[in-house]
């Protein structure tokens, strides 16, 4: 009777400890790709290529809101260089039937300046740009 009880025991904990393990490496999975897609839409930026950036990221949405040339010309003017460099210090990301949402937001320093960033992706396979705010 003893075992049996022991061997009950060891098996619920075995799959709590399976679970919590699943899930921390789908939550982190999730992490690492919205911070990957965040840097390569900044690195695009920083090093020129902003019409690149607003066709390959950015939501139908967002690109109906804001079009190609307003875009090109608000990045211009923040005059980013290769010193720029993001640091996230928030990046959440969670799932609502089906549709995933990343927020991420920090700052990009540069030599001399830093400018605050918020990006958030949002889509079912593919996550797209929804909304932008880099600011001086």
């Amino acid at each position: 009777m003893l075992w049996i009880v022991l061997s009950v025991v060891a098996g619920v904990v075995v799959l709590a400890v399976v679970g919590i393990l699943v899930l921390v490496n789908v939550v982190g999975n999730a992490t690492s790709k919205a911070r990957s897609l965040a840097d390569e839409f900044t690195n695009l930026v920083v090093s020129g290529q902003t019409e690149q950036a607003y066709d390959n990221y950015l939501s139908q949405p967002l690109k109906d809101e804001l079009d190609k040339q307003s875009f090109v010309d608000g990045i211009a003017s923040l005059e980013l260089d290769s010193s720029c460099k993001p640091n996230y210090n928030s990046v959440n990301v969670n799932s609502e039937n089906g549709n995933n949402k990343a927020d991420l937001a920090g700052k990009l320093q540069c030599d001399g300046k830093t400018i605050d960033l918020q990006y958030i992706f949002e889509g079912t396979n593919e996550l797209k740009m929804s909304s932008i705010r880099l600011r001086p």
